[in-house]
């Protein structure tokens, strides 16, 4: 995977000259010498680990819709101007500002990206990276329209095990993969606890909001509903009109390396089977099937999805007390598999190897945006690149609504790419975006 070197052959003369950002020219473009000016979209929660993990640039502005909870960054860069609705704040500090980012519950990720970049910002948008299908496509051509440098936040992409699992197929360690599962423990923690709930209905009871949220804002542009605090801080995940579920959150992670290893584009089919879901939140437990094309030499590939402590059978060439965990992947291939980036059985580990280093390692997620915002090269996860993941994984969201549960007892889902919709069960495609609430857009 091509990492930057935003110095190029002209390190040693920048080593003694610092190029002022003026210099450069044009709105948005920023020397490698100079620091970026920063603003974000969310301070509290993962917002502060986005924050902290680009504080070697100037932290300019910070926007929260609950100033309480957003403390933390306030008081560790007194000198940031404080919002609580991003929208004011894109307009007052338009000139102050390089790059933004998104770190807020996911149906505010779309509309503040959006925001962002018709103003010609950097963007790094926290995963999923919208809430809908479409806000994925629009969010992603906007972005290359505008030319600004992006970046999703599934971290784990910058690591050694992602490139790991893709040297190992590419140099046939295991043969063609037609077939891989991927598994997570969410909404579950663990065995035995729970990070959010799902399976459930709306409250019936309407607690006072409390004085340092604006809850309006916190809405955006989702269906007006009275405040709750079965909504926030982090449990909206498992809501359709704020989260996108299990599957929403880990897929991005989980999913990538697959989707790099294997060189997979858009699906051709999605189908799903859940436990009890309702029009409020998403199923306590679900699997998810997409069948994918062939893709150059490499053969059509199915990839099975699970969450709420579902997952494959152990596999056999899994010695006994090894771990299989409640969180991984498991590659099929012909010649053996492939649990992470570990071949499997050992005795096909010990024969093959170590597969060559073709990828290039990163400078670290963060990094990866800073150094494409500068004139480098464009960051791993870019929405050219994290544009189709999200569609896909959030097309399997598609496929656990409600009220088509039944029909896909019967078929699966037929998905034109191209045209952005569902070919076979018409019904389905209202769900590939959502409707804003007045006042908000696209």
């Amino acid at each position: 995977m091509s990492r930057r070197d935003f110095m190029g052959a002209a390190a040693a003369t920048a080593a003694f000259t610092v190029v002022p950002r003026h210099v450069l020219g044009g709105r948005g473009q920023t020397a490698p010498s100079d620091k970026l000016n920063i603003a974000s979209v969310g301070a509290g929660g993962q917002a502060g680990s986005d924050i902290n993990s680009v504080s070697s640039q100037n932290i300019v502005a910070l926007c929260d819709v609950d100033w309480h909870k957003a403390r933390g960054m306030f008081k560790r860069f007194p000198k940031a101007a404080k919002y609580k609705d991003f929208r004011r704040m894109l307009d007052k500090e338009d000139k102050n500002i390089d790059a933004v980012i998104v770190a807020t519950p996911d149906h505010i990720h779309a509309p503040a990206s959006m925001a962002a970049i018709k103003r010609g910002k950097h963007v790094y948008c926290e995963k999923p990276l919208t809430h809908s299908v479409y806000e994925a496509r629009t969010v992603a051509k906007a972005a290359r329209e505008a030319g600004v440098a992006t970046q999703m936040g599934n971290q784990g992409q910058a690591g050694e095990s992602r490139r790991l699992i893709s040297e190992y197929i590419w140099a046939g360690a295991i043969g063609h993969v037609r077939e891989v599962h991927v598994w997570t423990d969410r909404p579950l923690n663990g065995l035995s606890k729970v990070y959010w709930p799902q399976g459930v209905g709306r409250p019936d009871d309407e607690p006072p909001i409390p004085e340092t949220l604006d809850w309006d804002l916190w809405l955006g542009p989702a269906p007006e509903r009275p405040y709750h605090p079965a909504y926030l801080p982090f449990k909206w995940r498992g809501w359709w009109d704020f989260g996108t579920g299990a599957l929403g959150d880990i897929g991005c992670h989980a999913i990538d390396p697959i989707w790099r290893a294997l060189k997979l584009k858009a699906p051709l089919s999605v189908e799903a089977a859940c436990t009890l879901v309702n029009k409020e939140t998403y199923p306590v437990a679900s699997r998810v099937t997409y069948q994918f094309g062939e893709r150059g030499d490499m053969p059509p590939v199915k990839l099975h999805w699970y969450d709420g402590g579902m997952r494959p059978p152990r596999p056999d060439e899994l010695g006994d007390g090894q771990h299989f965990g409640d969180n991984g992947v498991l590659f099929v291939g012909d010649k053996g598999k492939m649990l992470g980036h570990m071949v499997i059985p050992e005795a096909r580990r010990k024969e093959f190897g170590k597969p060559p280093k073709v990828l290039e390692r990163s400078p670290g997620h963060h990094q990866e945006w800073i150094d494409a915002c500068k004139g480098g090269k464009p960051a791993g996860s870019n929405f050219d690149h994290a544009g189709p993941l999200a569609e896909a994984v959030l097309l399997g969201n598609v496929a656990l609504r409600a009220d088509i549960k039944e029909k896909l007892t019967r078929t699966r889902l037929y998905w034109d790419s191209k045209n952005l919709k569902i070919t076979n069960v018409p019904e389905a495609n209202k769900y590939l975006h959502s409707e804003y609430r007045e006042g908000w857009t696209l």
